[in-house]
C-alpha cells in the first residue's frame, strides 16, 4: 500500500475505533462495506483494535502530549511509529472530557473547560486552553500554529533555530521568552512574561518585551496596538484568573467559555459595556457569574445551560 493510503487507512480505521465505542454505534453496513473497498483495511483494523485493547490499562484521559523530535521518529520502524502515533490517537480520545488528538503529531484540539500541556522534545512547553485548536508541524519542531484559542508557550530559546507561533496572519518569533497567544474572532492577541519576541518580523516588526502585550485585527488597515501588562497575570487563566482592562462583555463571555466551558452570553442592551477588574474561575460556576455581573453592572439570568448578562 502506498505510504498516502496507508496513512489514509489508518486514520479511517482509528475513526471506525472510537466510533464503535459507542453503543448506539449501528454504521456496522459502511464499516463492512469499507473493509471490502481494499484487502488492507482488515489487516490495517485489526493492528489499530488490538492497540485499542491495550490500551484499556491506561489512565482513561492524558493531561500531557510528548512530542518526540523528528530523528527520534526516524529511528523508530514504520510499525512502531504507527502503534505509538495511534495509541496516543486513541488514549487522547478516551472519555467524554478527554481532549482529542489528530494525526501523528499534526493537529491537536481541547474541548471547552480543558486544559493540556505539550511537551516538545526540545524542552519547550505548550499549555492549550479550553476550546482550542493547535497544529504542529513533524519537519518543523520549532513551529506551532494556534488556529483559534489560547495558549501559553514556555520556549527553550535557540540563536540557530527561533521558535515561530502562526495566529491567522500574524507570525510570532521566539527571542527567548514565555508567553501567551489569543486566536479568536479575527483578532490575534499577545503578552509577554518573560523575554522577548518579534511580532510580525518581516512587515510590521514589533519587538515586545516583558510585560508588554499587543492587539490587532485582521484587517490590512488594522495596526498593532501594544499595551501594558502585568507580567503575574500573563497566562493567568491556567491558574483560574482572568484579568481584564476596559474589555469587552463579549470577549469576557468568550474567555469563560474557553477556560471554564461556561456557556455566557450578553444581550443587546449590554453590548456595548466593557468589563475592568479580575475574576476567579470558583468551582461554583454560579459565583463566578455573580462576582461578574456585580463587577460589569449588569444582571445575571439563568439562560439554558448558562447565563445572560443584561443591564
Amino acid at each position: 500500500m502506498r505510504p498516502d493510503k496507508q496513512h489514509a487507512a489508518e486514520a479511517q480505521a482509528i475513526d471506525w475505533v472510537i466510533r464503535q465505542r459507542d453503543p448506539a454505534f449501528a454504521d456496522w453496513d459502511d464499516f463492512a462495506n469499507w473493509l471490502a473497498e481494499d484487502p488492507e483495511h482488515s489487516a490495517v483494523y485489526d493492528a489499530v483494535a488490538c492497540l485499542d485493547e491495550d490500551l484499556d490499562s491506561l489512565p482513561p484521559v492524558r493531561k500531557t502530549v510528548f512530542v518526540p523530535a523528528p530523528e527520534q521518529r526516524r529511528r523508530l520502524s514504520r510499525r512502531a511509529w504507527f502503534g505509538g502515533a495511534v495509541a496516543a490517537a486513541l488514549a487522547l480520545v478516551v472519555g467524554m472530557n478527554g481532549p482529542a488528538f489528530f494525526g501523528d503529531t499534526g493537529r491537536i484540539q481541547t474541548a471547552a473547560g480543558e486544559h493540556l500541556t505539550i511537551e516538545l522534545a526540545d524542552g519547550s512547553r505548550i499549555e492549550l486552553n479550553g476550546a482550542s485548536i493547535i497544529e504542529l508541524d513533524e519537519d518543523r519542531p520549532r513551529f506551532a500554529r494556534l488556529e483559534s484559542g489560547e495558549a501559553m508557550f514556555h520556549v527553550v530559546h535557540r540563536d540557530d533555530a527561533p521558535f515561530v507561533v502562526e495566529a491567522g496572519e500574524a507570525k510570532i518569533v521566539d527571542l527567548g521568552t514565555a508567553f501567551n497567544v489569543v486566536r479568536g474572532r479575527k483578532r490575534t492577541s499577545v503578552a509577554v512574561s518573560e523575554g522577548v519576541v518579534a511580532y510580525n518580523p518581516d512587515r510590521q516588526n514589533v519587538r515586545l518585551t516583558a510585560g508588554q502585550g499587543l492587539d490587532v485585527g485582521d484587517g490590512d488597515s488594522d495596526a498593532p496596538v501594544v499595551r501594558s501588562v502585568d507580567t503575574a497575570t500573563v497566562g493567568g487563566w491556567r491558574n483560574g484568573l482572568l484579568v481584564y482592562n476596559d474589555t469587552p462583555l463579549a470577549v469576557v463571555a468568550e474567555d469563560l467559555a474557553r477556560t471554564a466551558g461556561m456557556q455566557v452570553t450578553v444581550a443587546p442592551d449590554a453590548a456595548d459595556l466593557s468589563f475592568r477588574g479580575a475574576l476567579i474561575i470558583d468551582p461554583d460556576r454560579a459565583r463566578t457569574i455573580a462576582d461578574l455581573a456585580a463587577l460589569s453592572g449588569t444582571r445575571a439570568r439563568k439562560k439554558g445551560d448558562g447565563w445572560e448578562l443584561a443591564r
